[in-house]
């Protein structure tokens, strides 16, 4: 094994005292604090691993390795240090950490690649604090909308204000922008997740795709009254309502019990939130995902549909908000193949698996062919602080991204000198 087991495992420890919760949890907020603090510590390994490091102004943590050719398109490893409010300390962290690792093991073996490598922790990957996520990818690929810099959390603070704080310049974004083709490829180390490497017993999978993520907020109005003297066919309870609107929406998703469809409900708001008061107010989150983007648009229109239907009937008024939407993307062939290969070298059996929750690799595939390796997530439990997946596994998949990064790079300059004609003999130089 090329890369240093003992020092990923350091690593790990060293970083899940930032926002620690209870024994193992985690809670780092992104742009707070605490994640700052994190990416110092960050960044002084990517330091060591003789990167250049900076921080842009959509609060991404970048650091670069130079290659042998400086203007070949970059070969970008990462994922996120920010984590769920409740969440474990494998979420994300493991990208980050790997890439970084990668990165020292590159420079210890004295390896130039022949493209730069950059490692990035990407700003807000998980969403929850300004109910949009992916905001670092979708800023270096040039995907922000402007209005959500004035999305603010449940302290009333703007993303605008929270990346001033950060250190960063929200009037700026745009030089955050990569320019078409200047990434070559993008690799994601991820935590599975999911159970189905922990049942098979395998300790890393390939990924070949990712479902789309679609998020709305549902916002219901109906009339406050006193609990005690509205009689009950007279009410316009918006919390009744929703009520109803939740469970039709969980019966529409299952139709097809073989599909992978998930639908979620997992945020409620209810006004003015007393127990003798009629509620006049709700307001509710879905979280629908599948591959099938025919059959995922499908589910979305019949669930608009109840929504009327419902609100008819409770004598409501509804409002649906579209927060994100995200179509399903493949992960590139080539990318697959060469891990593959690779897994196999390390005499693995790594099965090819679907990823049903999203990753920034998601918006990574609008810039470039984009690679993810799973690894073994124990019992399958994440945003949770009893997600668990060992130093072994995780050093196994370390590896395999490694080897991967080295194949991948190396394609990536013999693809860069080709297009500049620098070949000699049908052979690149």
């Amino acid at each position: 094994m090329k890369i240093n087991k003992e020092r990923l495992q350091e690593h790990f420890e060293i970083i899940s005292q930032y926002g620690k919760i209870r024994e193992a949890g985690l809670c780092r907020p992104a742009l707070s604090s605490i994640e700052k603090e994190a990416f110092s510590v960050v960044s002084g390994w990517m330091k060591e691993a003789g990167m250049t490091v900076r921080i842009d102004n959509s609060g991404n943590l970048i650091g670069r390795l130079e290659g042998g050719n400086s203007e070949g398109p970059v070969l970008m490893i990462g994922s996120h240090l920010d984590s769920q409010p409740y969440g474990g300390r494998f979420d994300g962290t493991s990208g980050v950490l790997a890439g970084v690792e990668v990165a020292m093991t590159l420079t210890e073996q004295r390896i130039t690649p022949q493209v730069p490598i950059e490692v990035i922790s990407f700003c807000d990957e998980e969403s929850w604090r300004f109910k949009k996520g992916l905001f670092g990818s979708r800023g270096i690929v040039g995907k922000l909308e402007p209005e959500e810099l004035d999305r603010t959390d449940k302290d009333g603070i703007t993303r605008r204000q929270a990346l001033i704080d950060f250190g960063c310049d929200p009037n700026k974004l745009e030089e955050s922008v990569y320019p078409p083709g200047a990434i070559g490829a993008f690799l994601e180390l991820h935590i599975e997740q999911g159970p189905l490497l922990d049942v098979q017993n395998k300790p890393v999978g390939i990924v070949t795709g990712i479902a789309g993520p679609l998020w709305l907020t549902v916002k219901l109005k109906g009339f406050a009254g006193h609990a005690g003297s509205v009689p009950m066919n007279l009410r316009q309870d918006a919390l009744l309502g929703a009520s109803k609107m939740i469970g039709e929406i969980n019966q529409i998703v299952r139709q097809d019990p073989s599909a992978p469809s998930v639908v979620t409900v997992g945020s409620l708001k209810v006004f003015p939130d007393s127990p003798n008061i009629i509620p006049e107010e709700v307001e509710f989150t879905i979280d629908l995902r599948d591959i099938d983007l025919n059959r995922r648009n499908r589910y979305e229109q019949e669930i608009r549909i109840m929504i009327e239907e419902v609100s008819t009937q409770y004598k409501l008024t509804a409002e649906i908000q579209e927060d994100t939407n995200l179509e399903p993307v493949d992960c590139a062939e080539w990318i697959q193949e060469i891990i593959f290969e690779e897994s196999k070298i390390m005499e693995m059996d790594s099965p090819k698996m679907m990823s049903g929750p999203f990753h920034d690799s998601v918006i990574m595939s609008n810039a470039c062919d984009i690679g993810m390796i799973f690894v073994r997530c124990k019992d399958g439990i994440s945003h949770n602080p009893a997600e668990f997946a060992s130093y072994d596994d995780l050093a196994v998949g370390t590896e395999l991204l490694y080897k991967t990064a080295l194949r991948v790079s190396s394609k990536l300059g013999n693809l860069q000198l080709s297009q500049s004609g620098l070949t000699k003999g049908g052979s690149v130089l």
